[in-house]
């Protein structure tokens, strides 16, 4: 593993304005952290404001019935303390998705219907197919499809135009995720192009229409008197600004929220009853298929798997030598990375040692405080401090004392297996 590099927490600068909240953490975590011997992990936790670090690992007990209890357990964690969610925001838009498209109730209208969108306003653009799909079409199921598995953009800002920006909004501060706040999709817009959604048609295979949507304009407010300004200067069309990056009207997802949002697609019953999304359950079979299944399994899209490994997207098992995961682990995630910040949400499922727990974590690493210059310490602090947390709390999970084993059949899914045909693999997603 690469040292840190010398004296990072020193120079690294953070400048922010949010008013902040006392962080929660347990000393259990403090003591547990102790054992690690990495040096990367001793430094990101001995100064966890620098690296606005933030953890909350998740104890899940089950009962003789088998229904589970969870614990959570927080380390420096504070809502009012911003991060940028980057891709993260993918997971609350496909549940979303899914909810709008069994909220209208048009039984020929399914999450794997063909869609097609047009544009109807500045910078908005035309999808009418999809060379990826098999059916050569978009559609929600494909896009859930391409947001978990290689976390792609365009997935994400398609549903972000389906859904649109005021449901969006409205639907989670309903659900009790009210510090939320999704204002944008993938592209390069203004604040006020992406409070207009294009129009979209869902059609039959041979091209007629089954239900149109009519673009759509979002007129609620958003609330931005807390600030967020993070950094010492930021590029913009190559030239150097030199003052703090403003994040103040961008996405934000508080961590514990970001977790809720997991453990209410997983577990659904743990959860009051208005955090659930209105899903099906062939959707919560989907989400759980799609969480967990890898690029090189997939036949459609079909990804490259040596570029996009088993581990690509699985922060907390991102072994830099192998990219492999345990045979007998699947990790039920989503994650984002963006601005120097790194975040998952995962729930780990060990189907031979008989455990499972929750893992929430995000880092920043900016050593130069120059925001947008693609000059981030991923390789050398972030990617390995996540892998040394994830091991850490594994390693701890399997010896960890239980009242009864979990029965885990819920999350055993049928993965499917790559064919072998003349298609071309996929590379350079824009993620």
């Amino acid at each position: 593993m690469r040292s840190i590099p010398k004296r990072l927490i020193g120079v690294l600068s953070v400048v922010a304005t949010i008013s902040y909240g006392q962080p929660r953490t347990d000393s259990f975590l403090t003591n547990l952290f102790r054992s690690n011997r990495s040096a990367v992990f001793q430094e990101v936790i001995r100064y966890p404001d620098t690296y606005r670090l933030q953890i909350i690992y998740t104890q899940i007990d089950r009962d003789k019935n088998n229904t589970p209890s969870f614990r959570n357990y927080y380390f420096n964690e504070d809502s009012t303390r911003y991060f940028n969610p980057a891709s993260t925001v993918k997971l609350p838009l496909a549940l979303l998705a899914l909810e709008k498209l069994n909220d209208l109730n048009k039984p020929q209208v399914t999450k794997s219907t063909a869609m097609q969108f047009d544009s109807a306003y500045s910078k908005q653009t035309r999808e009418w197919r999809d060379e990826t799909s098999e059916t050569g079409y978009p559609s929600i199921a494909h896009f859930i499809k391409k947001a978990f598995l290689v976390s792609d953009n365009d997935a994400y800002s398609r549903m972000y135009e389906f859904v649109g920006q005021g449901a969006i909004n409205r639907s989670l501060h309903a659900k009790g995720y009210l510090d939320t706040r999704i204002t944008h999709c993938f592209v390069r817009m203004t604040a006020d192009e992406n409070r207009h959604t294009n129009p979209i048609r869902f059609i039959r295979s041979d091209g007629s229409v089954i239900y149109k949507q009519p673009a759509a304009y979002n007129t609620d407010p958003f609330d931005f008197r807390r600030t967020a300004k993070l950094g010492k200067g930021f590029y913009r069309n190559d030239t150097l600004i030199h003052q703090p990056f403003d994040f103040t009207e961008r996405n934000k997802l508080p961590l514990e929220s970001f977790q809720q949002i997991l453990q209410s697609v997983l577990f659904p019953s743990s959860v009051s009853p208005r955090q659930r999304f209105n899903l099906k359950p062939d959707d919560y079979t989907f989400l759980y298929q799609y969480l967990s299944q890898y690029p090189g399994e997939t036949n459609y899209p079909k990804y490259d798997a040596k570029q996009y490994y088993d581990s690509y997207v699985k922060f907390f098992f991102m072994d830099s030598l192998h990219h492999r995961l345990p045979d007998e682990v699947r990790v039920f995630n989503k994650v984002g990375w963006a601005y120097g910040f790194l975040t998952d949400a995962s729930y780990v499922a060990d189907f031979k040692n008989k455990v499972e727990y929750m893992l929430t974590a995000t880092i920043y690493v900016n050593r130069d405080g120059i925001l947008n210059d693609d000059k981030y310490e991923f390789e050398s602090v972030g990617h390995p401090f996540m892998y040394q947390l994830g091991q850490m709390i594994y390693q701890h999970e399997l010896t960890r004392k239980r009242p009864y084993k979990p029965n885990l059949t819920k999350f055993q899914i049928p993965y499917e297996k790559r064919r072998n045909d003349n298609r071309p693999v996929i590379r350079d997603v824009d993620n």
